[in-house]
């Protein structure tokens, strides 16, 4: 007899997940399902794909070892139905369920969904809330409620106090100041010796999810070969000791640098495991204060580092519940250029492109930097339409889920939101990536050019950009140094910038005039 159907989906591979307590191992199924639908709603890389699947199959293995009867649905199970709601629907009949319970999805169109279940199905469906992150939905809602400006700092600030992270015994911060942001901004010097990132060999169930990929994903972006990501819980805890260990003392100094051949620097690559429920946000944010309170990292590695997990993740997140489904429509700087092809090839003579595009390929994974600052920037300066931009993040990264990366890309990256997630758009020319990074030694380009043949595409963009949306981010206070270089050039190079851009622009996207208004 079985009382309850209770599905786990794919990121949702925790132990103490809300729909899991309470299971009876005699009445109860935990129903795990390899869709279709989940992994082709966008292309996502192979390599996302095969992490999941097989996380997910060694989470299933893991309850069944404790006695927890599983039904798992394989891909390639020919009575697979490609949905998350056709197999659950199925598991209902199949095992004469009474009810079924599910956990709050991390996903819009995931929870469309999650309410048509429980108006169609014919057992009760309970959602339970998704209580792994540090902030309920309500609270958030309950933080913003009335405010003007919804800023990441003030957040984090209440996160650090409801958590006591960081603080004094008199609650005060650590170090006596909340964020130590602007010590994190060093360039990688040279002879810096560069920790390698934590790797695991497949196993037989990865290898065996490796070659399904490999057969039913091959037209997607990414390669399979070079996989090491860890898909246990254990493997996802030896990674963060891994960075604990190696990485953490200097990840402040260097978060915001790149540079070739060192794919990972001082970064933690611990995103995937985290939004996928193989490692808990708490369990993180303690060691990372414990491994400074212990001396072994300096206070602002450490702040830095639970800034990204306890500020900026709990913030998208809430941003993401407050304002779908609405937020993904709104296209503030009115940017409509479809996203360029090198996007899906990583084929372009702009190094710092297709450094950062060719490492997205081979991984699934670039720093915050690289993702914000060279693909991001690029496609805020050409005025890529947002949608497009979102659908590419959403595809290639490991790490990448609807809740997390859209805010993210619309709203930090594209500034598609009038600024309601970030004060101004995160524009810059070339000489940013030449500051923090060493693409611009081997690329075709030259940063220190604006105007020409071999004149960095950035240079040129940055002022257009500031140019075609002048109207809209001229009166934005944190925009007024820039706009004031603009006032002080020249009509003359004005006018051979805009041309610059213009001509970059037909020749990248020959569908558009050179003024970039709409396809003639």
């Amino acid at each position: 007899m079985t009382d309850c159907i209770r599905l786990v989906l794919g990121d949702q591979l925790s132990r103490n997940l809300a729909s899991l307590r309470g299971l009876d191992k005699h009445q109860d199924v935990v129903l795990l399902a390899e869709v279709m639908a989940e992994a082709t709603y966008v292309p996502h890389h192979p390599q996302k794909i095969a992490f999941l699947f097989s996380a997910m199959r060694h989470f299933a293995e893991e309850l069944r070892a404790d006695g927890i009867r599983v039904d798992y649905i394989r891909l390639d199970d020919p009575d697979n139905t490609g949905t998350l709601g056709g197999e659950l629907s199925r598991a209902i009949d199949r095992h004469q369920a009474a009810r079924a319970i599910v956990t709050f999805p991390g996903e819009w169109r995931v929870w469309q969904q999650m309410r048509a279940w429980q108006q169609d199905f014919a057992v009760p469906v309970a959602v339970k809330e998704d209580d792994r992150f540090f902030c309920p939905i309500a609270r958030f809602r309950a933080w913003a409620d009335g405010r003007k400006q919804v800023r990441m700092e003030f957040f984090y600030r209440e996160m650090r106090r409801d958590h006591k992270i960081l603080l004094t015994p008199d609650g005060q911060p650590e170090g006596g100041q909340w964020n130590f942001d602007a010590e994190n901004r060093k360039s990688l010097p040279k002879g810096l010796k560069i920790p390698q990132p934590y790797r695991e060999t497949p196993d037989a169930i990865t290898n065996e999810v490796l070659a399904l990929v490999a057969s039913r994903f091959a037209g997607h972006f990414g390669r399979l070969d070079g996989f090491f990501y860890a898909v246990t819980a254990a493997g996802a805890e030896r990674a963060l000791d891994h960075f604990i260990r190696h990485c953490l003392p200097l990840f402040g100094d260097y978060q915001d640098a790149m540079a070739m051949g060192q794919e990972t620097l001082f970064h933690s690559i611990l995103s995937p495991y985290i939004n996928a429920g193989l490692l808990d946000p708490r369990r993180v944010v303690e060691a990372a204060e414990q491994a400074w309170r212990q001396g072994h990292a300096p206070l602002n590695a450490v702040e830095g580092f639970i800034r990204q997990i306890l500020g900026w993740r709990e913030y998208v997140r809430g941003i993401y519940w407050l304002k779908m489904p609405g937020y993904a429509d709104t296209n503030a700087l009115n940017a409509h250029r479809p996203l360029p092809d090198f996007y899906w090839t990583g084929r372009t003579d702009m190094n710092c492109m297709a450094q950062v595009i060719g490492q997205t390929e081979r991984l699934a994974y670039a720093h915050h930097i690289q993702r914000l600052m060279v693909t991001g920037n690029f496609a805020l300066l050409l005025g890529v339409e947002p949608a497009q931009i979102e659908e590419w993040y959403l595809a290639v990264y490991a790490d990448a889920y609807d809740w997390v990366e859209l805010p993210n890309v619309h709203g930090m990256v594209m500034h598609a939101d009038g600024g309601y997630l970030g004060s101004k758009p995160y524009a810059a020319s070339g000489k940013y990536i030449q500051r923090m990074s060493d693409y611009c030694t081997r690329c075709r380009y030259d940063v220190k050019e604006t105007i020409g043949p071999t004149a960095c595409p950035f240079n040129a963009l940055y002022w257009n950009f500031l140019m075609e949306n002048e109207a809209k981010l001229r009166g934005n206070p944190r925009m007024g140094l820039v706009y004031k270089g603009l006032d002080a050039m020249e009509p003359a190079r004005r006018e051979a910038i805009r041309a610059q851009a213009g001509r970059f622009i037909t020749g990248l996207i020959p569908a558009y005039r050179a003024t970039g208004t709409e396809p003639s």
